[in-house]
């Protein structure tokens, strides 16, 4: 059955994504191999999902018009959503390391929600869903 494996989100630099989403989204590196053309794959997902989990490709801009896209990728939307199991647990662990978020949590039918920013502008919900 074909699935979406990979989303790519075009970066400056690989080096400081890969800390970003380690670091403050608590992502785990999936792989980074050198294409030995001055480019990598990197491929980064959230911790524990495992192979089977939709990750994102990030990959360097490598022309003016790529440049020009990073942080834009969805037209100031929010274009990416990551779920939580523990909204506030993840939200505090996020602010204390320096995400952006763009609002205060906010409770609504379908669970709970704030609207944040990677480190290149992109828009974020972090998203716990409301059971049942």
């Amino acid at each position: 059955m074909p699935h979406i494996a990979l989303i790519t989100l075009v970066v400056r630099d690989y080096d400081e994504a890969i800390d970003f989403y380690t670091r403050a989204l608590g992502f785990e590196l999936a792989e980074d191999t050198d294409r030995g053309d001055g480019s990598r794959w990197v491929v980064v997902r959230p911790r524990g999902t495992g192979d089977g989990a939709v990750s994102l490709l990030l990959a360097r801009a490598k022309d003016e018009a790529q440049r020009a896209s990073v942080g834009a990728q969805t037209g100031g939307r929010v274009g990416f959503f990551l779920h939580t199991e523990d909204f506030k647990g993840d939200h505090a662990r996020m602010l204390a390391a320096g995400v952006r978020f763009l609002e205060e949590p906010r409770h609504e039918p379908y669970g709970s929600v704030a609207v944040f920013e990677d480190l290149y502008g992109n828009r974020w919900d972090l998203l716990e869903p409301a059971a049942g």
